[in-house]
């Protein structure tokens, strides 16, 4: 059963692996190893494998010697600790280009002993540790991807064609342990256990798509929830199932059909976290590596942020952005704008003003226990938005129970998905964004305060008018072209107080930076008063140069008297 590939190469530090020369590159503290290129199948050669029982390494072969490889076989250390324990059910949700089917890939690569991956791992990380040996290709590996079986079964029942193709497969191996009248998968893995001892892992992928693709089939889903228990509840065989799909486990009413799995989702990675996507410190190596900016990658594909990794990157992004030399949106190369139109769309109570808020810059509670898990059972938009964190399109802060839009390639989803639905009043503040900058910086105080009106008045059919929240989401809107230039931010921390809008100039531009002061019914250069007396300045840590003082009055109780704008210039030294 067991083949022998040839050295892959040094051990690497920690993590991103390029596929160039033969040769050994260091940067900083990461020793990027170069592979030379080793034929598949012959490295391959006199083993035995199959499709859903025993795969062989082929798919996470080609993921390590791709140009960009960021190691994360730290997963299978994790994993390795939960085999054969009470906590052996795992189940991890993640939105699409977040890396999942390769995980799962890796892993079955690690545990299936259909194959010999020694060498393949030779140099990672999971060869470093202390577990690495003792379960290495030691497992009856049984690989699921649910999307496949969904789409082949066709009018077929998916879960009986399901057990079919992988009974079929199974009886190859096992087929003297196996009854020919057994029909039922588990009734099978029951028999193999039984009478030779053998345990397995299982590996689901997409395990989702049925609630996600048969929204309105309520009786396929119960039936497929049924067949996952049934198969890996409480069973001997098992020992270990990870599962990975966009969404938690399906509940029914107060209770989940699947309370065997431990969940770990983008509302609380837990100890996964790093694994789930790319991490600061991967993401500066790829920059230094490719020569991109590590400033414009954050802006573009940072955002995402957990109890202790506060910076995760899309990897799908970066990895495009770096193979390509440009940050743009490849968000959409894999899913349309619809997607999202769909949900921000819906006439919840409160949706839509917090969908404005955080367009604006800001951020909104969310309650993400009620969600039901599917794509169809919403009750509050509290649902609403916490399928948006799921699919990716907002951040959670478990820590604060707060979503906000992650980075500029998401603020560009909703852009798209409000050009064609009914934002209208979103969009005009949007278009008139670049115009309204323009005044700013060039000190026509009227001008702006004249934009910031209209501004406010559009976004006040959507959000209250007298509300201090609303002015400040009305500015991040009325500036949105800024956000190219700048790093928008709410509520900036300065002393004992918070600056209310500070637009922080980012390093390729020479423009200044901006503060801005809102008053209430109070004279307009208290504002300004306020942000010298306060010292909101020195808030901007490592900023020297020019800085506009922007104050802003409005009336609380009259929204036919326009808003009042005074403008200062200063210069900030550097510390």
């Amino acid at each position: 059963m067991c083949g022998r590939r040839v050295s892959s190469g040094d051990r690497m530090g920690e993590g991103i692996r390029s596929n160039r020369q033969g040769l050994d590159i260091e940067i900083s503290h990461i020793c990027l190893v170069i592979f030379p290129f080793f034929p598949y199948n012959k490295l391959m050669e006199g083993l035995c494998m199959g499709i859903y029982v025993n795969p062989d390494y082929k798919s996470f072969w080609k993921s390590v010697h791709s140009e960009i490889y960021v190691d994360k076989t730290g997963l299978i250390s994790c994993m390795n600790r939960r085999i054969n324990t009470e906590q052996n059910c795992i189940c991890v949700s993640r939105p699409r280009r977040f890396g999942k089917s390769m995980a799962l890939r890796m892993l079955a690569a690690y545990y299936s002993c259909g194959c010999d991956a020694r060498e393949l791992f030779t140099g990672l990380k999971i060869a470093e540790d202390e577990t690495f040996e003792e379960y290495l290709n030691q497992y009856d590996v049984i690989y699921l991807n649910m999307q496949q079986f969904l789409i082949r079964a066709r009018r077929q029942d998916v879960v009986e064609y399901l057990e079919q193709t992988v009974l079929e497969e199974l009886r190859e191996v096992y087929g003297e342990l196996i009854p020919q009248r057994t029909t039922i998968l588990s009734e099978a893995l029951e028999k193999v256990y039984v009478k030779a001892g053998k345990e397995f892992i299982f590996l689901v992928d997409e395990w989702d798509c049925v609630m996600r693709e048969r929204q309105e089939s309520e009786g396929m889903q119960k039936q497929y929830l049924d067949f996952l228990r049934d198969l890996l509840k409480d069973q001997p065989y098992v020992a270990l199932a990870y599962m990975t799909g966009i969404l938690p486990v399906k509940k029914y009413g107060v209770h989940s059909a699947l309370n065997m799995f431990l969940e770990y989702s983008m509302t609380d990675q837990k100890m996964f976290e790093e694994y789930t996507g790319f991490t600061e410190e991967e993401v500066k190596e790829l920059c230094r590596r490719y020569d991109m900016d590590f400033e414009e990658v954050g802006r573009w594909y940072d955002g995402y942020v957990f109890r202790k990794q506060k910076h995760i990157y899309n990897p799908k992004s970066v990895v495009e952005a770096m193979l390509c030399g440009t940050c743009s949106n490849y968000w959409t190369s894999t899913e349309t704008y619809d997607a999202l139109k769909i949900y921000i769309d819906m006439d919840y109570d409160g949706l839509r003003p917090d969908i404005v808020q955080m367009l604006g810059g800001g951020r909104v509670k969310v309650n993400t226990r009620s969600f039901q898990n599917d794509m169809r059972n919403f009750r509050t938009k509290d649902d609403v938005l916490t399928l948006l964190i799921h699919l990716g399109y907002l951040a959670y802060d478990a820590e604060t129970a707060e979503a906000f839009v992650p980075n500029k390639e998401i603020l560009g989803e909703f852009e798209n998905a409000m050009s064609t639905s009914g934002w209208p009043e979103v969009m005009r503040v949007l278009k008139a964004s670049e115009q309204l900058l323009e005044d700013t910086l060039a000190g026509r105080a009227d001008c702006v305060a004249a934009g910031l009106d209209r501004a406010h008045m559009e976004v006040a059919s959507i959000l209250t008018y007298n509300d201090e929240n609303s002015l400040g989401a009305a500015i991040g809107l009325a500036y949105y072209s800024a956000r190219k230039d700048y790093k928008l931010i709410r509520e900036l921390p300065a002393g004992k107080e918070f600056a209310d809008v500070v637009f922080l100039p980012l390093r390729h531009t020479d423009k200044p930076a901006m503060v801005i002061e809102l008053k209430y019914d109070r004279d307009v250069n208290s504002a300004l008063r306020q942000i010298k007396e306060r010292q909101y300045t020195q808030a901007l840590e490592g900023y020297a140069g020019e800085i506009l003082l922007v104050g802003i009055r409005y009336d609380r109780g009259n929204k036919m008297k326009p808003h009042d704008c005074v403008i200062e210039h200063m210069v900030k030294e550097q510390a």
